[in-house]
């Protein structure tokens, strides 16, 4: 009896399509029209997947500091928690775009979300890092599942011939979750710290569940899709990003050099990824389209949207770092965050009204060429800056980072539906890396290069300060000042200035190697730009000689 009330469950509902309304790739949902209150339902439910999925991580990435006393853990160990939901949420597409071609949507919804309800809830009783490390896995898994139920809500929501700017809207709402995340978690930590958070996404999580069990998807068509290499493909596929996902998460904080076992997971990941490659490339139903991917075009595309990524972190890593340093946090930065919450909603949205499938390029164009212009205003701070002074550079960024998402996406699947539905899994499986890996190399990459630079400026800033130097001796005289009601020995007072005066020299070879990176992202978003904008002028010149041709 219960056996057989799950199997209705998680059924698919009977459903006759008219032939324009047929699932285009089996695995995705039929294109049906909807009543308007139908499509309003499902909309909201599309937006709250997409919170849903996007608060899972952003919620413990604005947080580290905060989890990390709370669950006594150290600085490498903390950063293992973020990294650890990338490893598993960027290869797990390969295999759940098989899971709904051959079993349907309906239980591909409904059994990931009730995992990801049950990882949501064993948050509430992590007390240690093995555990926190486990449930963050299992969450990666889950959240690229509600990734692509949010997508399908969303493009159910409108009519047929605006569906791929519903699939702007749904790619791009997951983004607008980091800022959000970073706005309420102030208040969701004043009212019981860490457990909070967590009870907050848990929520959410119930609400998706139920949201999704009321209301279905159209079903799709089935079709025997797994094969036994397929899982061989996605183990060495998965090991291998997985290993090197850890790398780009923990080289910058360990140390590049300094951890040996990061010189082993290389070594093991490279042969893994070429090995996957190679049982791939002779295939003949390859699960990877290995010459495709390696096309000149794709390439260009990979290039182009990876060096995006990187210069996009700008924002996440070296703004909010930049803010933290000089002594400003979450509380403090409420209507920074608000403002760049609204930025990347208006990305969206004008992404979406905007879009055109003959100019993909030109939105990917116009926010790189935007983060540079932001990035170069945002290399002038001082330490006398604050949030306000980046509240117009910071929104346009936050702007780009939506902007260019969704047309980036339809770029890749124009091309692949282009050379036949089969590709399409090979570009899911390269869009995941590229947008995955790719943030975590632009978090390692400006990380890295906020280090050096602050090592650096600080030799340089140590070698001009001499005691015998009435300014410095003066600084050093005010710091003991400061601490003089309670330290009466002179000595000591004359120690702790200069220990403050030490201080100030560190901070301020901070702002200055954040200067740097800031500089550092306007000119490898200057020169994507204008790679792009060579791209583009040799295209129209060809457009142009084939004409002459033709007409010849």
């Amino acid at each position: 009896m219960i056996a057989r009330r799950i199997r209705r469950f998680l059924s698919e509902e009977d459903w006759t399509f008219a032939p324009h309304e047929l699932p285009v790739l089996p695995g995705s949902p039929g294109s049906p029209a909807h009543p308007r209150h139908r499509q309003i339902a499902y909309a909201l439910i599309g937006i709250l997947l997409g919170l849903t999925v996007g608060f899972g991580n952003a919620l413990i990435s604005a947080n580290t500091y905060t989890l990390q006393g709370a669950l006594g853990l150290d600085p490498a160990e903390i950063a293992w928690l973020p990294t650890v939901y990338v490893m598993t949420n960027v290869s797990i597409n390969l295999l759940m775009i098989k899971f709904r071609a051959q079993f349907g949507l309906r239980p591909f919804a409904l059994i990931f979300l009730t995992l990801y309800v049950l990882v949501t809830l064993a948050h509430l009783f992590v007390h240690g890092f093995a555990t926190a490390i486990a449930v963050r896995a299992i969450s990666g898994m889950a959240g690229a599942a509600l990734s692509s139920l949010c997508l399908y809500y969303v493009m159910q929501s409108l009519p047929a011939k605006w569906r791929l700017k519903a699939v702007v809207l749904g790619i791009g709402i997951p983004q607008c979750a980091t800022p959000l995340a970073r706005l309420f978690s102030p208040d969701l930590l004043a009212m019981s710290q860490w457990r909070t958070l967590y009870l907050f996404e848990l929520g959410l999580a119930l609400l998706s569940l139920a949201a999704v069990a009321a209301l279905r998807l159209p079903p799709t068509t089935r079709s025997k899709a797994f094969e036994p290499l397929d899982f061989l493909t996605f183990v060495l596929f998965a090991g291998s990003t997985a290993l090197f996902a850890a790398v780009l998460g923990l080289g910058r904080i360990l140390w590049w050099t300094n951890a040996p076992w990061i010189g082993w997971a290389l070594i093991v990941a490279i042969p893994m990824f070429a090995a996957a490659i190679v049982v791939e490339h002779h295939r003949v139903n390859p699960l990877l389209n290995t010459r495709w991917l390696g096309s000149a075009d794709i390439l260009r595309f990979t290039v182009v949207i990876v060096m995006a990524r990187i210069v996009l972190s700008e924002q996440t890593y070296a703004a909010v770092g930049l803010l933290t340093v000089l002594g400003q946090n979450n509380d403090q930065l409420i209507p920074f965050f608000l403002i760049i919450f609204v930025a990347s909603v208006a990305g969206v949205i004008a992404s979406a009204v905007t879009l055109d499938v003959e100019r993909l390029g030109h939105p990917i164009m116009l926010a790189i060429g935007l983060v540079a212009v932001a990035a170069w205003f945002d290399s002038y701070a001082t330490s006398l800056t604050r949030a306000p002074q980046m509240y117009v550079t910071q929104a346009i960024i936050g702007f780009s980072a939506t902007f260019f998402l969704g047309p980036a996406l339809l770029f890749g699947m124009t091309r692949a539906l282009k050379e036949g539905a089969g590709h399409i899994i090979s570009f899911i499986a390269l869009f995941g890396i590229i947008n995955s890996l790719g943030g975590l190399g632009g978090t390692a990459l400006l990380g890295s290069y906020q280090v050096v630079r602050e090592k650096a400026n600080s030799a340089a800033l140590v070698q001009q300060i001499s005691p015998t130097d009435p300014i410095v001796a003066q600084r050093i005289a005010a710091g003991g000042a400061a601490v003089g009601r309670v330290i009466v020995d002179p000595t000591l007072r004359s120690a702790e200035g200069a220990a403050i005066l030490s201080q100030t020299t560190t901070r301020e070879a901070n702002v200055l190697a954040y200067a740097d990176v800031f500089r550092l992202v306007a000119i490898l978003a200057g020169g994507t730009f204008g790679y792009l904008v060579f791209l583009m002028v040799r295209r129209q010149r060809r457009e142009r000689r084939a004409r002459l041709e033709r007409t010849t």
